[in-house]
């Protein structure tokens, strides 16, 4: 039994998934406010299930990119959680969640603002590429390469600025990851430490121009 947690967007998104069942999902659109809400969202998701904490075998969460502040939010809850109840946890990349959306070849793509985007492009859900953070214009001609004309599904927030590369291909703007995929993906993979995926540096920075812990310029 796995809970799937995303907080990496613009929703706060929770799940409890039993093998290929789903036994509660909730899920709210916000830009901000996800540390308050997460926690009564897993309370409730988890009274809708019918289970306690201790029968959950794994915590799974995205950890990015995304959000500096939403990413953190998901990531320590999942950390605490998974270590109050002696379970493993596992990380899931948001494109990667954003991309198990959609069958076939899917480009997922996050708008990372600044005239840039988040983008990593999948086929079958294999990836054809790291994630990685691209001014718009060189986003649009590494998938125009790899699409080489082909049929594709663009998904994410950043989705509408792939349009040319790909013109008639599917457009899926969702807000945030779907809990029960990041569920479902987190099954699939070895635990492992839980470690944020910043592809860039925050645009906030503390007293004297530091960067926080664990961020590289």
């Amino acid at each position: 039994m796995v809970l799937g947690l995303d907080t990496c967007l613009n929703a706060c998104s929770v799940a409890v998934v039993d093998g290929g069942t789903v036994l509660a999902h909730h899920n709210e659109a916000m830009a901000r406010g996800h540390q308050e809400r997460l926690a009564p969202m897993v309370r409730t998701a988890m009274a809708e299930a019918g289970r306690a904490f201790a029968d959950l075998d794994l915590v799974g969460a995205t950890v990015g990119p995304g959000s500096f502040t939403g990413l953190r939010v998901g990531v320590a809850f999942a950390k605490g959680l998974a270590s109050a109840l002696g379970r493993p946890a596992a990380g899931v990349g948001a494109l990667e969640a954003l991309a198990a959306e959609a069958e076939g070849m899917v480009a997922a793509a996050i708008d990372a603002r600044r005239d840039q985007l988040y983008l990593q492009v999948f086929d079958g859900g294999e990836a054809l590429m790291a994630p990685d953070v691209l001014p718009v214009g060189t986003a649009v001609a590494r998938l125009a390469e790899l699409a080489q004309g082909r049929s594709l599904t663009l998904v994410g927030s950043g989705a509408p600025l792939l349009a040319s590369a790909a013109p008639g291909a599917a457009v899926l703007t969702s807000a945030g990851c779907d809990a029960r995929l990041v569920a479902r993906l987190a099954a699939r993979r070895s635990p492992a430490p839980l470690r944020p995926l910043y592809l860039r540096a925050p645009d906030a920075k503390l007293p004297g121009g530091r960067l926080p812990d664990g961020v590289q310029p």
